[in-house]
């Protein structure tokens, strides 16, 4: 059964803040944003599926969403990391919780907060997700929904090759 966070739907704007970027994609794209919407029932696994689509990435890597700190990169924040049934105890012993159990709706999250989403732990592709809006959820619909998009989609691997020439 759902709580009451669970039934909300959330609105997220999640900014790319670092990664392998070229210099000529960054002078073309100040800002690389998507505002995604999703139900409070829906898993951080499925926040990271969205995300994944909506940078139109193409090779899946190991990610965290990191919950409670001042944004990306916060060692105080509570890291939600994948499949804490493989063994790694220390991985356990670090994480609050696993992305495929731990619905948006329990992360306690407000409004005008923001929290970090870390993608591919060997390229570190950071994102700062922002809180933008909580609302009581009407009527049905599929989510989620990609709402607004600014700036191109990075590649997800630069040749740096060709952007030396």
């Amino acid at each position: 059964m759902a709580t009451g966070s669970e039934q909300h739907l959330y609105t997220f704007e999640v900014l790319i803040v670092s990664g392998p970027l070229a210099p000529s994609f960054v002078k073309k794209n100040k800002v690389i944003s998507r505002t995604i919407q999703m139900r409070g029932d829906q898993t951080l696994g499925q926040l990271h599926q969205a995300i994944f689509s909506a940078f139109e990435r193409e090779e899946q890597h190991m990610y965290e969403f990191q919950v409670g700190g001042k944004g990306p990169m916060d060692p105080q924040a509570r890291r939600y990391v994948l499949g804490l049934d493989d063994g790694d105890a220390g991985q356990e012993a670090r994480a609050a919780g696993d992305v495929e159990r731990t619905r948006i709706g329990m992360l306690g999250v407000k409004e005008n907060e923001a929290f970090g989403y870390w993608f591919d732990f060997g390229d570190n592709w950071w994102h700062q997700i922002n809180v933008l809006a909580i609302e009581e959820k009407r009527g049905g619909g599929k989510y989620p929904k990609v709402r607004k998009v600014v700036g191109k989609s990075p590649p997800q691997y630069v040749d740096w090759d060709e952007e030396e020439e």
